[in-house]
């Protein structure tokens, strides 16, 4: 048996060694998750088995090589909701919360609305909007085969009754399917061609293509608003999650397309985070 404490402090100083930011905290996480019990129990006097101690110094050096946290454990928390993640999908971000308040507060006066979430990936945000509005029709579109698995995977795991379709949001065609939609959200690939040769380690490890929004980053705003302002019924809301510095630019693309009552909402952090408009022509 390995002392839980010794263990934790070792692989602590180990990542932090290495540079890993927030060592302490990745490290309680993969031994909660190896353990199967809470932190405090294990600093008073547990012990793990030398099969699980080699576990997870085989997840520290993985860590320690800049594998982001979240795949290592195979799941993260999004809005409460556990979600299943790894390698082929965009790990779920608190930041994305907002996107999902946003819509809660326009969806709580409306009896059954219908719903499509573009760029669903994990299935983190209509997952989390169909729990929160059971009475709702949620659409969920994924290209991606590798984060198709886990939408389905997470749907699964939630009984979640929401509508997945495999297929490209800038599709016209499918996009014309669609229509007397009360909302369409996305939280599609935003980074600019200059981001992703910046990009931190552990996003290296993330899907380029959730990632990549073209030269300038615009590229899905553009075409989503485009395309699919003709699904939403007339009073209906288009809503974005931004990146940073973005939210003036999605902006004028809805006003170029007439939406109106547009609306910036900043996160808990202050960031300008979404960009919603009403489709009243």
């Amino acid at each position: 048996m390995v002392s839980a404490r010794q263990l934790y402090e070792a692989l602590t100083a180990q990542l932090n060694a290495a540079g890993i930011p927030d060592a302490a905290f990745d490290v309680r996480c993969m031994l909660e998750q190896m353990a199967e019990r809470p932190f405090p129990q294990l600093m008073l006097s547990d012990s793990l088995t030398q099969e699980q101690a080699d576990k997870l110094c085989e997840m520290a050096e993985e860590r320690q090589k800049g594998h982001p946290l979240q795949y290592l454990l195979g799941e993260w928390e999004f809005y409460g909701l556990r979600m299943f993640v790894g390698e082929g999908v965009l790990i779920p971000r608190p930041d994305t919360e907002t996107l999902v308040d946003a819509a809660l507060e326009f969806c709580k006066t409306l009896r059954n609305p219908q719903i499509a979430d573009l760029c669903s990936g994990s299935g983190c945000i209509p997952i989390a909007l169909k729990a929160n509005l059971p009475q709702a029709h949620v659409h969920a579109v994924e290209w991606s085969e590798q984060a198709l698995g886990y939408l389905r995977r997470n749907a699964a795991y939630h009984n979640s009754d929401v509508e997945i379709h495999h297929a490209d949001v800038l599709d016209e065609r499918f996009a014309r399917q669609f229509s007397g939609l009360d909302l369409i959200v996305s939280n599609p690939p935003y980074l600019t061609a200059q981001d992703m040769q910046n990009l931190q380690t552990e996003v290296q490890f993330e899907p380029e293509m959730a990632l990549l929004g073209g030269e300038d980053g615009l590229h899905f705003y553009r075409e989503i608003t485009k395309i699919w302002k003709h699904s939403l019924k007339n009073g209906g809301m288009l809503a974005f999650e931004v990146g940073i510095g973005q939210s003036q630019a999605v902006r004028k693309i809805l006003e170029e397309h007439q939406f109106t009552d547009i609306r910036i909402i900043p996160d808990l952090a202050g960031v300008e985070r979404v960009a919603a408009g009403r489709k009243i022509f």
